[in-house]
């Protein structure tokens, strides 16, 4: 689902001056456009005051069909188009071209240059020439590495970067065939390179592999002079030549749609080879590669036409990267980018996929378009489109996944993320008439536009040659018009922090409401934040002080949203005011009370803030967290051993006193980072309240829930539920309250941890029938009956623990009824509740008796009401309520024959005559 948001990401725009229609257009790092017509490529400034200004000119040797740039190494790279032959060449040094009639120098790949040359090259653009045995198709260059990969018939070549050093001042920026991967069975339409990633596309298919230097899982790689030991062979060989045999002109074969991820993408059938090439430099060779996603897709054949609607585009790689620290003058770093995520897109013409990529290979995101979509870009904070008249701006999940990947501490109580899943939506659609293609670079979108003049289609062969593979399309006739007006523009976009304000104002529509739209057009704010800082090489020290500080407001705006809800996404509002950096005094004092019956009500956000705010105690002085993170450091402040024996420290037992709450989250810290074991943990806590081995106190039970809420993996379950049901059990039968106050109430586990059930709504009903004043023995009978309900107990297990807690009182009851009912034991619990709780008897049976269990209503709770009530007594009313309420069921569970054989023989028929009625209204007897 795409939400619409009428917002303005995009700001002023301007015309490039170009003289011809341009056939190819890219942008050129930070501060460059290169516009390709005819045979010649053109470069616009694309920063500051000389914006869309004429900086260079050169001459191409032929039509420019492809065109990328690369940031590493500053070079241009084409593919031209020459008396129906083509040719890669890479343009170097390309801002020294200072007039068009400037020397030039062309040299092949891999030629030395002389040293009586190095001066003329040094002051002058110069052409490396990269020729290939086929007709390449595509290219990319890696963002990181500079490198260059290209696209031919059923194979790629990757060209590795590397530099000729001619003195000591002065290298030659140089190329070196390094690697060939043929792909069998595809011919690659766009292909995409990054540090290693490849993804090549055809026109219904998508293969992304990961190239990987050295031994592969630990194993020795031989290698050869040609061919490398990664051969997947092709399974499906035989079925390939007979699909072959079987098309004709009349024919299409169409294959099953496929999507495989890791692994399992190495059984699409295609066959992929290394052939290293390289000569120098080991280390960059690269040995075998790994399967990460395949996707195949068909046709839409419905139409009996094959047409240019059903295939794929705009196939992207998009990288980002660890970000750099700053030095004290404000400048960057000089540092390598390290990879911290990868993503994929891939467009239909009417929906668009982004995948992730590293680590795990998963579906993200999928985009819906309104209109069929011509071409795509995607950044890290907005996914573009274009239709043949609209401009989409989509907004992407990449921060929120690269956030994950960088912070341990996401999704904890400490720091919080809007999700990956969250509904995607477009925050403008803005009208360009005939828009042909995009690209973005930096703060700017490059759109060709082209006025289309009136075309009449016309059927070129009748119906039965539809289906033919070489007449799929329609023959256009063009009236005889004049030739059609073209432009192209650059679209500035907006900076960030001006578009969060605007998202902050368009959310405050939402914001007397409790709805999740308000929500989501905050955290869609805040992940544009996100997104920016994340690019910090792209910031200068204002911009970045600017965004940090509406980093830290939009996680106050998303406290204050979620401090008002009561849901289970409330508890959100703790790590989103941590983060905020906003005091408890100043939480407070923004918060918008609700008043109910002249009462302040607290909503469950905020009360989980205030609680567990008030809980830790914290001041500046001693934090947040760092306490925990300090006694993981150094266990010995909490604990010490003595001739074997766990000792507590003297800061131990004062945190016992004072701060029981940091207590028990510092030894569970030591516990997940195997710096105290299981029976240490228990032995401490003993040790710590001076109890004897028999004797439990509260705080090594608050110990042990806090265990089942953080899951730690080398905790068993069933042995932990065993400790603490053993222990509800045995102080609910000796009506023993805790030696403390518990740390977390049953609504607080049942909040934060899934191994407590919600209790089921006949439980209440049954438990409010005994008045309970103390509150900690309800609390203990709670934390039981949620336990029981929850859903990783193993209920059997619990059954010969139960004898001491006795079915004559109601907590008794309630646990012993809960448990049959777990086991399925229905019938008996209904015998039970009819005679200790006939009040529970039909809530019990609306949760209970559904699917399967239904026969139950008529079969045994029916006979049985009507026999009691022929009895009478005390509860003659609560049985008679029942039985109206049964008999509403049934009558419009059963046909009137069935609903007749199931009432008692001696009945009086005007007390059923309603519910007979109703039958008989509902389908007349047969």
């Amino acid at each position: 689902m795409v939400q619409l948001y009428n917002l303005h990401p995009f700001g002023s725009q301007q015309v490039v001056p170009c003289k011809l229609e341009p056939d190819r257009f890219c942008g050129g790092g930070r501060d460059a456009l290169f516009v390709a017509a005819g045979c010649k490529v053109e470069a616009f400034a694309v920063a500051g005051q000389e914006l869309c200004q004429p900086r260079c000119a050169f001459s191409t040797l032929g039509r420019v069909l492809r065109l990328a740039y690369s940031e590493a190494g500053d070079y241009l790279v084409a593919i031209e188009e020459k008396n129906k032959a083509t040719f890669l060449r890479a343009y170097v040094n390309w801002r020294n071209k200072r007039t068009e009639n400037s020397r030039v120098c062309i040299r092949m790949i891999g030629h030395n240059v002389e040293g009586p040359f190095s001066k003329a090259f040094r002051d002058q653009m110069y052409i490396i020439e990269m020729p290939l045995s086929e007709a390449p198709l595509c290219i990319s260059c890696c963002p990181v590495k500079g490198d260059l990969l290209v696209g031919c018939t059923n194979k790629l070549v990757l060209f590795s970067l590397k530099y000729q050093i001619i003195n000591e001042e002065f290298s030659l920026l140089d190329f070196e065939r390094s690697l060939i991967i043929h792909i069998d069975n595809i011919t690659p339409v766009e292909v995409s390179f990054c540090v290693g990633y490849v993804a090549v596309m055809s026109d219904l298919e998508v293969l992304i592999v990961k190239l990987e230097s050295g031994p592969k899982n630990g194993e020795r790689v031989h290698h050869h002079p040609h061919k490398t030991n990664n051969r997947i062979r092709r399974t499906e060989e035989g079925i390939s030549n007979e699909i072959s045999q079987l098309e004709s002109d009349d024919f299409v074969i169409c294959q099953k749609p496929l999507e495989l991820l890791g692994e399992k993408s190495e059984q699409s059938g295609l066959s992929v080879t290394l052939e290293s090439t390289g000569l120098a430099d080991e280390k960059r060779k690269y040995s075998h590669f790994q399967h990460l996603l395949y996707r195949r897709f068909a046709p839409d054949i419905s139409s009996y036409v094959l047409s240019d609607d059903i295939k794929l585009h705009s196939l992207q790689l998009l990288p980002i990267y660890q970000t750099g620290s700053l030095t004290s003058d404000g400048k960057n770093l000089s540092q390598e980018k390290e990879l911290l995520s990868l993503f994929c897109f891939f467009s239909l013409p009417h929906v668009g996929y982004l995948y992730m990529v590293v680590k795990s290979v998963e579906l993200m995101s999928v985009y819906q378009y309104p209109e069929k979509s011509q071409q795509a870009v995607l950044t890290p904070q907005f996914l573009h489109v274009i239709t043949s008249n609209n401009l989409q701006c989509f907004t992407v999940r990449c921060s929120a996944a690269a956030a994950r990947e960088e912070d341990p501490y996401m999704d904890t109580t400490l720091k919080a993320c809007p999700p990956v899943s969250m509904d995607v939506c477009a925050l403008r659609i803005q009208l360009f008439i005939g828009l042909k293609a995009i690209c973005h670079f930096k703060n700017h979108i490059i759109l060709l536009t082209k006025a289309e003049p009136e075309a009449i289609p016309e059927r070129r062969q009748s119906p039965k040659r539809l289906l033919s593979r070489k007449d799929t399309s329609v023959k256009i006739k063009i009236p005889p018009v004049a030739e059609a007006g073209w432009n192209l523009y650059i679209v500035n976009t907006i900076s960030p922090v001006q578009l969060y304000k605007e998202m902050v104002d368009y959310s405050n529509t939402y914001k007397t409401v409790k709805t999740q739209s308000c929500i989501h057009l905050l955290s869609e704010a805040h992940l544009l934040v996100r997104a920016a800082l994340m690019d910090a090489s792209q910031l200068e020290p204002g911009e970045k002080a600017e965004l940090l500080e509406a980093f830290k407001e939009s996680c106050g705006h998303l406290g204050d949203c979620y401090s008002r809800l009561d849901s289970q996404h409330s508890h959100l509002t703790l790590p989103y005011y941590k983060m905020s950096g906003l005091s408890m005094a100043e939480v407070l004092a923004r918060t918008d009370w609700t008043v109910e019956d002249g009462l302040q009500k607290y909503e469950r956000g905020l009360i989980f803030y205030i609680n567990h705010s008030l809980y830790e105690n914290l001041d500046e002085e001693l934090n947040e967290m760092k306490l925990v993170c300090g006694f993981i450091l150094e266990p010995r402040l909490l604990i010490q051993q003595r001739k074997g024996q766990i000792v507590p420290t003297e800061l131990a037992l004062h945190l016992k006193e004072t701060q029981p709450g940091l207590l028990v989250a510092s030894v569970l810290g030591l516990q997940k980072n195997n710096k105290i074991g299981i029976e240490e943990a228990d032995s401490f806590f003993k040790v710590l309240c001076a109890k004897d081995e028999d004797t439990i106190p509260q705080l090594l039970v608050d110990f042990w829930e806090a265990q089942l809420v953080a899951c730690l993996p080398d905790v068993v379950l069933q042995e932990l539920f065993f400790k603490l049901t053993s222990q509800y059990i045995w102080r609910l039968s000796k009506r023993q309250p805790p030696d403390t106050t518990p740390l977390r109430t049953s609504e607080d586990l049942i909040n934060a941890c899934s191994h407590y059930g919600l209790i089921y709504p006949w439980v209440h009903v049954v438990i409010s029938s005994d008045s309970l004043a103390d509150k900690n023995y309800t609390e203990d009978l709670s934390k039981l009956q949620s336990l029981i309900c929850g859903p990783s107990f193993d209920i059997a297990s619990i059954i010969p623990f139960l004898e001491p807690l006795s079915e004559d009182t109601i907590a008794g009851l309630s646990v012993h009824v809960l448990c049959r009912t777990r086991l399925k034991e229905y019938e008996q619990c209904i015998d039970i509740l009819l005679e200790r709780c006939p009040e529970a008897v039909i809530p019990y049976a609306n949760h209970e008796l559904k699917e399967e269990n239904r026969t139950l209503w008529w079969k045994k709770l029916l006979p049985e009401l009507c026999q009691r009530i022929k009895c009478g007594g005390e509860k003659y009313q609560l049985y008679l309520s029942s039985l109206k309420e049964t008999l509403s069921i049934v009558a419009v569970e059963l046909e009137l024959k069935d609903f007749m054989n199931v009432l008692p023989e001696d009945g009086t028929a005007t007390f059923f005559l309603p519910y007979l009625l109703y039958c008989s209204r509902k389908k007349p007897l047969t």
